[in-house]
């Protein structure tokens, strides 16, 4: 019993000592684990790509010229007991409606009845007129040409009440100062866009003392200031301005000249009107490495005027495209075109504004013809 407990001491103790020594190596091991150093290693900087934001807007703008409204064309649309100047647009209504923006010059003061309608040399026209452009597209109409004053004051208090009745917007001839500080800037797919409009005059009929603000009349001077005020608020400057000869079909010097003072004061886009026949479109290079769009006259879209071109209009349009980035956003225009109408009548009943390639159905002769003529003359300083 007494040999039997001896060897299990000797065992134990064995045990001990093996467990021991596999500890010591152990640690051992561990010790020279951690002598034992590693470079580091070299770590290529991570090129990260840049992302920049961007975001592109676009829309086109049109315009269309002179609404002129003489006797015979409001005696037509009158059915005995009110006005209705929708037919007249009927046939170009879809075009009219393409362009996300679209202006017009009213050519003839909007005083409605109460004042009495009138025609040349003195006019004043119905209300009905401005329901009429609103149903076909119309956004904004220009105001300032050589009829602003044909009914003074007060046909200009009533065509603007009637217009701000409807939703109509106006720019040209304003109520008092107040009213003409106030930019007319409409906001389309993101993009602002301010519209101007001045004339040459008003057929020498004076402004009253004190009341500059019924109608802008060219002044470079004013125009510049309202110009910079326009660049700090909108994207796109767009200047309606009545100009140049009456029946001529290529601009003066003097449209050209003030074109271009226009574009390099900050105008992108110049609509002309006054000749009462087309005359061309242009890109003007401004002196900021831009470019500014011009057609000097868009000649009468609805008028009682026959032959010799003044029965011929249209819709001129033009892309813009607004680029947004991180560092700013910048304005392009491209695509300049024209849309060729004519005004048909029989016996001076039935007004109907057509477009010009399909005239021939409406009594034009040689329509195909005059519509490759017009758009030659149109686009003949684009290319």
């Amino acid at each position: 019993m007494k040999k039997r407990a001896i060897i299990s001491s000797v065992i134990i103790i064995s045990i001990c000592i093996l467990a021991a020594g596999g500890l010591l190596i152990q640690q051992n091991n561990n010790r020279n684990a951690a002598s034992i150093k590693h470079p580091a290693k070299d770590h290529a900087t991570r090129v990260q790509p840049v992302v920049t934001r961007t975001l592109t807007e676009r829309l086109t703008i049109g315009a269309i010229g002179d609404i002129l409204i003489h006797d015979r064309v409001y005696q037509d649309a009158f059915n005995g007991t009110q006005y209705n100047f929708n037919p007249i647009f009927e046939n170009v209504k879809s075009i009219l409606e393409s362009p996300d923006v679209l202006t017009a010059n009213q050519e003839s003061m909007l005083g409605g009845v109460d004042i009495g309608v009138s025609s040349y040399p003195m006019f004043n026209s119905p209300h009905e007129v401005a329901d009429a452009l609103v149903n076909t597209g119309v956004d904004i109409v220009s105001l300032a040409n050589n009829h602003t004053l044909d009914k003074g004051q007060r046909g200009i208090l009533s065509a603007t009440d009637y217009l701000n009745s409807i939703g109509l917007p106006h720019v040209g001839s304003f109520l008092n100062e107040e009213d003409r500080q106030k930019l007319r800037i409409i906001t389309k797919n993101g993009i602002k866009l301010a519209f101007l409009s001045y004339t040459y005059g008003t057929n020498g009929i004076p402004i009253p003392d004190g009341k500059d603000f019924l109608v802008n009349l060219i002044n470079r001077d004013k125009m510049s200031e309202e110009i910079r005020r326009a660049k700090k608020e909108a994207d796109v400057v767009v200047m309606s301005i009545h100009w140049g000869n009456e029946y001529q079909r290529v601009p003066t010097s003097e449209q050209k000249d003030l074109a271009n003072f226009l574009a390099n004061e900050g105008v992108d886009i110049i609509f002309g009107s006054h000749p009462h026949v087309l005359q061309p479109m242009e890109w003007i290079n401004r002196d900021d490495g831009k470019k500014s769009f011009v057609i000097y006259s868009l000649g009468n879209f609805i008028s009682g005027q026959v032959r010799d071109y003044k029965d011929i209009g249209g819709m001129a349009t033009v892309e813009i495209t607004k680029h947004i980035t991180e560092t700013g956003n910048s304005i392009d225009l491209s695509n300049p075109a024209f849309y060729p109408t004519y005004v048909s009548s029989q016996g001076q009943q039935n007004y109907r504004v057509v477009p010009l390639e399909k005239a021939g159905s409406f009594g034009l002769q040689d329509a195909p013809a005059k519509y490759q003529e017009i758009q030659n003359h149109m686009t003949q300083w684009l290319r």
